[in-house]
């Protein structure tokens, strides 16, 4: 059994961000899922003189551990103005000091929400820039905008919506 590793690119504990991961793993019925919470892999912010002073911490290594037991990932991004968050740069940041290919060339499927209508579209477009940078191979990308208008209840509820996500997952599907 194939096994994907998700989560989303927040620590707040009502991630709007990690509600959407959760409902898209709904469609991976077949597959072994990790869900993880970047609040449980908790590190300093980076620095050069820290990194020298201690080394990495080892919340790095075991973050990059989850990504080396995947088959595929599944992320989605929070936004913070107008770019990804800071716990999940400081994330990339540490890792990516041990090794740039964090991902391991494996399959993501990309997502981002926001209360806003572009759905967390800056963060988005930065992480279609970093990620492949750090060995994802984006599959798939969806954005699911006005979070609040369009989900309740643990699920999406336009119907357009949630069409075009699952048909963004049987795509990704296919390529595991």
């Amino acid at each position: 059994m194939k096994k994907i590793v998700a989560f989303a690119g927040s620590n707040s504990s009502t991630s709007i961000n990690k509600q959407l991961v959760k409902f898209a793993i709904s469609y991976f019925k077949d597959f072994e899922i990790s869900l993880l919470d970047l609040n449980d892999f908790e590190m300093p912010m980076f620095s050069v003189d820290l990194e020298k002073e201690q080394g990495y911490p080892e919340n790095a290594y075991k973050f990059r551990l989850e990504m080396e037991k995947a088959d595929a990932i599944i992320c989605s991004l929070a936004e913070h103005n107008r770019n990804y968050t800071a716990v999940f740069k400081n994330t990339i940041d540490w890792c990516s000091r041990i090794d740039i290919n964090i991902f391991g060339d494996k399959p993501m499927l990309l997502m981002s929400t926001s209360p806003g209508g572009y759905g967390a579209g800056n963060a988005m477009n930065s992480g279609k820039i970093l990620l492949p940078r750090c060995g994802a191979e984006i599959i798939e990308t969806f954005s699911l905008p006005s979070f609040n208008d369009n989900f309740s209840e643990g699920k999406i509820i336009k119907e357009s919506l949630k069409v075009e996500l699952e048909a963004k997952t049987s795509t990704f599907k296919s390529k595991l």
